[in-house]
């Protein structure tokens, strides 16, 4: 259901940048379900470039009962810009969740006129993507835009409002990229170090994914995958209380 966007994606990343790919730890790129009636594969993609140090993204193939397209693009420490975050789940085909945002790293006035009202026009276009849903996982003022894409919508719109709108806002997140000035300021430089570490952190501690994951693929599986693939800089729960 999400090919086209996956294709998308690489297309734009490959005419746009130098890619190389960025290892994925060994038995973490690709994993097949034989657990119930619908297998699952899931399989996962990693590359940088010099202005974005981790582009990963990930899809699951559990035919008709789910398809989910996950992505989260980290730019390299010397660019202070949002991370782009992409999340598209659909439950038989008929349970459609989509989440599309820049993820400010901070909240500070100076930071949202920057790289987050220039989206204020595409959240526009798109009002029946904004629905205005209450998150049950996270804070949505924290790591998320006031011009976050969040609906439940069906199979037709996704493939028409959504697919447009996930090219708008990846143009958009383009050109804000292009124009970045790099940083050469040690303390602001381990200020985005930090901050993108933060977030890793915040999303491993609440990924509601992470269930999904174990049901398919195994609790030991999914844990690997949680904290040494999707967000590697996090540390697990119990090794942190263990400090």
């Amino acid at each position: 259901m999400y090919q086209p966007f996956l294709e998308h994606l690489e297309k734009s990343l490959i005419d746009k940048f130098d890619l190389q790919r960025r290892e994925i730890p060994v038995g973490l790129e690709t994993n097949v379900s034989d657990r119930g009636r619908n297998p699952a594969t899931i399989r996962s993609w990693c590359y940088q470039c010099p202005q974005l140090r981790k582009i990963r993204y990930t899809y699951i193939d559990a035919g008709e009962s789910a398809q989910i397209f996950n992505s989260v693009i980290y730019p390299n420490h010397n660019f202070d810009l949002p991370l782009l975050g992409i999340d598209f789940l659909s439950f038989g085909r008929v349970k459609n969740l989509i989440v599309l945002d820049f993820q400010p790293l901070f909240q500070d006035e100076s930071y949202q006129q920057k790289y987050i009202y220039p989206l204020r026009t595409l959240h526009e276009r798109y009002p029946e993507l904004t629905q205005g849903l209450e998150m049950k996982f996270y804070d949505a003022n924290q790591y998320f835009s006031k011009y976050l894409l969040f609906a439940k919508t069906d199979q037709e719109t996704v493939s028409t409002k959504v697919f447009a709108a996930f090219k708008d806002y990846l143009d958009l997140y383009w050109q804000l990229l292009a124009h970045a000035t790099p940083l050469t300021n040690s303390e602001q430089i381990q200020r985005i170090v930090k901050a993108q570490k933060d977030y890793d952190q915040y999303s491993a501690d609440r990924d509601p994914a992470s269930g999904l994951f174990s049901s398919y693929f195994g609790h030991a599986w999914s844990e690997r995958f949680l904290y040494e693939f999707l967000f590697e800089d996090a540390v697990p729960l119990a090794v942190a209380g263990n400090r």
